[in-house]
């Protein structure tokens, strides 16, 4: 029987055949990453590959000595007699599918992606393979998304009516994905713009890639309170903490996630707004994406994986669990499933 691909092992997804890893979340010499959220970018890798939009974002990430080389989407490179290009996921600025070509196999890990519209980065690529490595965060009927372009004139009437308010309005969003998206497509004539530090530190990676981002000062304390009642103030999750320091005056709070379409969820938050938007593939995104590969083998990992599987093979896939070293979510992008209260 012919060994696979790709394996799981204790680093990361290994392909022995070309002897490199996968978004491997222990050391180990030649990395291909997906995209540079820090639980697929992990620090201390020999050389890291990933598509050439992500390298600016990497580089943010790992610092100046990292060994980071830019592969432009559709194009390839030999490796030990595997060939690798990498394609656009639509997740966020230079995410990547990864496809591997071996004797004729070819096999497609697919890191996180999306198929809905979004003008922060390239748009999704059905890519036809053999095998499908397939994420599943919100793999359940449930989760159908809105319009982006609904959600974006949400957050507009919720900031437009906070300010009539005189109420400030605060906003989580996950620094590196989320946040740009959000600020590529709100309406920056309604009021000042302020964003947390951990989010304007990507902004270079995004000019570079020539993403139209409207202009946002830091989010201090004094910025803060000297535009109580009329800002936008931008904010990940991780950095809820700052809050207390800024002293926003009357403040209205919202979140901007996938989780919101949860209402235990909102509830849980406190959140006065609720936006969902997510940066992952909805239940039909799954279902589009999966059957565009004409994959004979799906794998399927992260967050709903089981529920993904088992339907997968209820319609006649062949599908089963693929475990990885990392299966589990940063700060920067949507965290786990909160409860079921």
């Amino acid at each position: 029987m012919t060994a696979p691909l790709i394996e799981p092992t204790p680093r990361g997804l290994y392909c022995r055949a070309g002897d490199f890893y996968l978004d491997p979340s222990r050391p180990v010499a030649r990395a291909v990453i997906t995209h540079g959220h820090s639980d697929h970018a992990f620090p201390g890798h020999g050389a890291y590959l990933c598509a050439e939009p992500g390298v600016a974002i990497l580089r943010q990430r790992l610092g100046a000595r990292a060994s980071i080389a830019g592969l432009s989407y559709g194009t390839s490179r030999d490796c030990g007699g595997v060939r690798i290009s990498l394609h656009p996921a639509g997740h966020i600025l230079g995410s990547a599918q990864v496809r591997l070509e071996h004797r004729g196999e070819v096999w497609v890990c697919s890191g996180d992606y999306k198929l809905d519209s979004d003008p922060t980065c390239a748009p999704f690529e059905p890519v036809r393979c053999h095998t499908f490595i397939t994420e599943s965060t919100f793999g359940l009927p449930v989760y159908r998304w809105p319009r982006p372009a609904l959600v974006a004139a949400q957050i507009n009437g919720w900031w437009r009516g906070n300010r009539a308010a005189g109420v400030s309005s605060l906003l989580f969003a996950y620094s590196l994905g989320k946040a740009q998206r959000i600020l590529a497509s709100i309406d920056p004539s309604l009021g000042p713009i302020l964003a947390h530090p951990s989010i304007l530190q990507f902004y270079p990676a995004y000019e570079t890639a020539g993403v139209a981002l409207p202009a946002v000062d830091p989010a201090t304390a004094d910025r803060v309170r000297a535009a109580s009642g009329r800002a936008l103030v931008l904010v990940p999750p991780a950095a809820a903490e700052s809050l207390a320091g800024w002293d926003p005056g009357p403040a209205a709070l919202g979140c901007a996630s996938g989780w919101m379409l949860l209402r235990a969820a909102r509830r849980r938050g406190g959140f006065d707004g609720g936006f969902v938007l997510s940066d992952h593939a909805d239940w039909p995104g799954l279902q589009s994406a999966i059957a565009a590969t004409g994959a004979e083998q799906v794998l399927v990992t992260h967050g709903c994986a089981a529920p993904v599987a088992r339907w997968l093979c209820e319609t006649g896939r062949h599908a089963r669990l693929l475990e990885t070293a990392s299966d589990w979510h940063s700060a920067d992008d949507e965290p786990i499933p909160p409860g079921n209260d």
